[in-house]
């Protein structure tokens, strides 16, 4: 049995750690929330330039959109998405083991490299000797709208010199505060969403017209929305990282807590025995001495 002193020194050391993930927790409740705003402010703005693409693209030759042009895929890039730290649960060994499943499906017909953004993927790539096209790492501690830039300029001019033929991101998509879900999304080429047949045709709707063309702005608004499209992947991962972390902390501050409890517990338990045994003794010597 553990003695008194030794008890004592494992709740002090218990209590020191619940102190690190109580403070944690909050750390994460605060990052949480800031993510959280900057993705309910860009998901509709994501959403509605992909609709206005989307109603400008079949009426222009496609042909003269090469980011938009599927061809024989010869090369594949597969984008990973996790975080730059650990302590968030399952949230970067999730992602990465879908990234892992997904390019084992595609080195099937093509040859396939990666894209890994964040620490934990860039390490688990490069040490498993993966075909490195490029990697992202240290920017969710400050995340900004300049790495989203970054990395799909990167992207988008690889895919026009041809060094890959289709881009795949694999990321968790924010739900909740409790649940993400991991998405595998094609970057490129853009893909056009087919019109709903069965929607209502407005025989009396007005053509609108485009200036100063059709081809110009599609021109501007397709790179336009491959940044915005990336903007929203890292910020969807950020946001569902913070949330993972904020309940793995909250999680580990209880689970300190019963912690705490079952050894003041047993604390007690042990010192009232050492008690009854002094007094044993004391009863036992006087009975001795009479």
């Amino acid at each position: 049995m553990a003695t008194l002193s030794e008890i004592k020194t494992r709740i002090s050391s218990v209590e020191s750690t619940r102190k690190i993930t109580k403070a944690m927790k909050m750390v994460s409740s605060a990052k949480f929330r800031r993510a959280q705003s900057k993705l309910l402010e860009t998901r509709p703005y994501a959403a509605k330039l992909s609709e206005l693409i989307n109603d400008v693209l079949p009426k222009v030759e496609k042909h003269d959109q090469p980011l938009i042009l599927e061809r024989e895929v010869r090369r594949e890039c597969v984008v990973v998405v996790a975080g730059d730290r650990g302590l968030c649960g399952a949230f970067n060994a999730n992602v990465i083991r879908s990234g892992i499943k997904v390019i084992s499906e595609l080195k099937k017909d093509a040859e396939v490299t990666v894209f890994p953004v964040g620490k934990t993927a860039a390490s688990f790539f490069r040490k498993n000797n993966y075909d490195i096209f490029d990697q992202e790492i240290q920017l969710f501690s400050k995340l900004e709208y300049a790495h989203a830039l970054s990395i799909s300029g990167r992207i988008v001019n690889a895919f026009l010199a041809g060094e890959f033929d289709r881009v795949t991101i694999v990321f968790n998509e924010f739900q909740s505060a409790i649940a993400q879900t991991l998405i595998e999304e094609q970057y490129l080429p853009l893909v056009l969403v087919d019109s709903d047949p069965d929607a209502p045709i407005e025989h009396d709707q007005i053509e609108p017209l485009y200036e100063p063309s059709k081809e110009v702005i599609l021109n501007a608004l397709i790179p336009k929305n491959l940044e915005i499209q990336m903007w929203r992947v890292l910020i969807e991962s950020n946001t569902a990282e913070e949330a993972a972390r904020k309940v793995a902390m909250e999680s580990a501050t209880d689970n300190a807590t019963d912690l705490i409890d079952d050894l003041t517990l047993i604390f007690n338990r042990t010192r009232q025995a050492v008690i009854t045994k002094e007094i044993a003794e004391i009863v036992g010597g006087a009975e001795a001495l009479k």
